[in-house]
């Protein structure tokens, strides 16, 4: 299966590269901004506040529990990974697909 550039399968999980912009007026996806995808969340970016909101939005868009999704890096910067477990390539690339 050929995956889109935000998306890269290894160690078992799939890694999804996000470019996020936080107090947005609506959560959701915003398209593609080189090999990421960017993600509009309604959250501010301070005390993690967008971080969880990010989580908690893809473990609704990916049908999972939260425990399955993790910030793997960027933390404190706009361009995020995170580490999704247990869900297929497919479903992901089916439920996140840019407009």
């Amino acid at each position: 299966m050929n995956l889109p550039p935000y998306l890269s399968e290894r160690d078992g999980a799939i890694w999804l590269k996000v470019k996020a912009q936080p107090r947005a007026k609506t959560n959701g996806i915003a398209g593609v901004v080189g090999d990421a995808l960017k993600l509009k969340i309604t959250a501010p970016p301070v005390d993690s506040a967008a971080n969880e909101a990010l989580v908690e939005w893809l473990s609704d868009q990916l049908g999972c529990p939260r425990r399955q999704i993790s910030l793997s890096r960027g933390g404190t910067s706009p361009h995020k990974v995170f580490r999704i477990d247990g869900v297929p390539a497919a479903t992901v690339v089916e439920r996140l697909k840019p407009e």
